[in-house]
């Protein structure tokens, strides 16, 4: 069966989510009562394909207290995530959360220059290990549960082969949506024996009137009138107007049909997020021409260099970014 535990504030803890150890915690009275061998712990801002029986079934043949799904990263990449340190029979012995440029060296030092092995976030406790680690206070596995359980338990790391992105931040979600749309992407949801769905909606097929689209992913529902749309994806119920010309941007859609919702006529988009029922008002030219990297403007964000039309948010005619 699947529940949904929604954050909650109670009279015991009146804190929302201080981090994801602290998460795992507040949820505990949900599932501590249930009869399990073990817990996998998963994020929700993660984008990769994974056998979890494969992963489970290693942790109870190495008799681990805890497995951490990790993979190879570059030194550039391992600053920004969790990093192992193991002992020559392949056990992990320490592990450091975003390191530092002078203990990244000391890692590769330690390995013998060998690549750097980097937590992605999923893990499979026993249940005793995690019920002991939850009743410290650790807020977050990463920064304080993993490092201070080497110390006290097994350890093990499981190598997962094929993608995983961390889609946690508007740079990278939005490089995850783009990479999506590219003919050689690494991955992709039309896996044959592993195919991932959508959420069933009864929605009429997407409708193009005259469009010029390349390497374009586009949902159920939309209407796309005349124009040019390329490497970008369209969400559901997405409206086009005449003439808008789209080019590397991700439009999440809307939850309804509404005449002058989306995209107006003659709009120009380049390295553009558009959450859902947004409105771009006929004539906008969204592009950063200057390729500024933060800013705040008039119904529009720009972060990391991509420019950000929130949730319901309006852009006037005709204004150009």
């Amino acid at each position: 069966f699947v529940e949904i535990l929604a954050a909650e504030q109670t009279p015991d803890n009146p804190n929302w989510y201080q981090g994801t150890a602290d998460a795992v915690r507040q949820a505990a009275r949900h599932f501590e009562d249930y009869e399990a061998a073990c817990y996998l712990i998963l994020a929700g801002d993660h984008l990769y394909r994974m056998d979890y029986g494969a992963l489970v079934r290693e942790h109870l043949a190495r008799g681990a207290d805890i497995t951490i799904a990790a993979q190879p990263v570059s030194a550039a990449d391992a600053s920004q995530m969790g990093i192992f340190s193991f002992d020559a029979a392949g056990q992990v012995t320490g592990f450091s959360e975003k390191p530092t440029a002078q203990r990244l060296r000391e890692i590769a030092e330690a390995g013998g220059g060998k690549p750097f092995v980097a937590s992605l976030g999923i893990y499979v406790f026993s249940r005793d290990v995690l019920l002991e680690v939850l009743r410290g206070d650790g807020k977050d596995f990463g920064r304080d549960v993993l490092p201070a359980a080497l110390a006290r338990h097994r350890v093990s790391a499981y190598l997962h082969q094929g993608y995983w992105a961390d889609v946690g931040t508007i740079a990278s979600f939005y490089e995850a949506n783009i990479m999506l749309t590219r003919p050689d992407a690494p991955f992709d949801f039309y896996h044959p024996d592993r195919p991932i769905y959508t959420e069933q909606r009864v929605l009429p097929a997407a409708r193009l009137n005259g469009c010029t689209v390349r390497n374009t992913i586009i949902a159920e529902g939309c209407y796309l009138d005349a124009g040019s749309i390329e490497d970008s994806v369209i969400g559901i119920r997405a409206r086009v107007g005449r003439g808008a010309r789209i080019r590397r941007s991700v439009l999440l859609g809307a939850d309804s049909y509404e005449e002058h919702q989306g995209v107006g006529d003659e709009v120009v988009l380049d390295r553009v997020i558009v959450d859902k029922n947004a409105r771009i008002g006929e004539g906008a030219k969204l592009v950063n021409e200057k390729a500024i990297q933060e800013a705040d403007g008039e119904g529009y964000y720009i972060r990391d260099g991509v420019i950000v039309v929130p949730k319901d948010g309006v852009i006037r005619p005709g204004l150009v970014v």
